[in-house]
């Protein structure tokens, strides 16, 4: 990791591309001080290797374009491949986070209708599902150690949604946004919230579910199909 930072250090970045690539690597759960510096050094070291790979593979490859154009083609795989990694981590932690929301707003109802204000509901929901979803549970600390920090909890609730990018978030930051500022009951805002996630996830698997049939075409009529054509029609043949 320290070589790595040290050689990401060394690459020329501007302002605006480290800042988007830190909360990509933000939304991704890598906070560290030193992500954005080993996330370059991986991308500089990744482009190297292919790059000699590809000038070492060069001598046995007989098309003259192919040969000319392999070691820049893995220069060019060696720079992005950590971007599309990235990407697939991006999307897979905000899964999780969209998952998790039910769970978490049941609590947060039961903690607000316990008398709690919001920002103790957050803290304790953090506290709570710790165990059960880390990446969640991660986020809403944030959240609370910035409110204590001093930042507004209307900030700190958007930069939530900021930081994890998922959809479901940032609606659910919105109206607890909302309910806070014109004074609205939290607990039936979150509970009614809860039961729309819920349905909504409900019906995005009867989606699935339902194009089984129509995705199941195609190993049937390609795979088992001449299968059972050959076993069928073999012995009479």
């Amino acid at each position: 990791v320290t070589s790595l930072q040290w050689l990401g250090e060394k690459v020329p970045i501007s302002p605006q591309a480290a800042s988007l690539t830190r909360l990509l690597l933000t939304g991704a759960g890598f906070r560290q001080d030193y992500a954005l510096a080993v996330f370059f050094g991986i991308k500089v070291l990744l482009c190297a290797a292919l790059l000699l790979a590809g000038l070492i593979l060069r001598s046995y490859i007989e098309a003259p374009i192919l040969s000319f154009a392999a070691p820049f083609l893995g220069a060019v795989v060696g720079y992005l491949a950590p971007n599309l990694v990235l990407d697939l981590l991006i999307s897979r932690r905000q899964n999780i986070i969209r998952l998790s929301l039910p769970d978490a707003l049941d609590l947060m109802v039961v903690c607000t209708e316990a008398g709690l204000g919001l920002d103790q509901a957050i803290r304790v929901v953090a506290r709570e599902i710790e165990f059960v979803h880390k990446p969640l549970s991660e986020e809403l600390a944030l959240v609370s150690l910035e409110m204590r920090a001093g930042t507004r909890r209307t900030d700190a609730l958007l930069n939530l949604g900021r930081r994890t990018g998922e959809p479901e978030t940032k609606k659910l930051v919105s109206l607890l946004v909302q309910s806070d500022r014109f004074g609205t009951s939290m607990g039936d805002a979150l509970r009614t919230h809860a039961d729309f996630m819920r349905t909504r996830r409900k019906q995005e698997a009867e989606e699935r579910a339902n194009k089984i049939g129509v995705k199941l075409i195609f190993p049937i009529f390609f795979l088992i199909l001449p299968s059972i054509v050959l076993v069928a029609l073999g012995p009479a043949l």
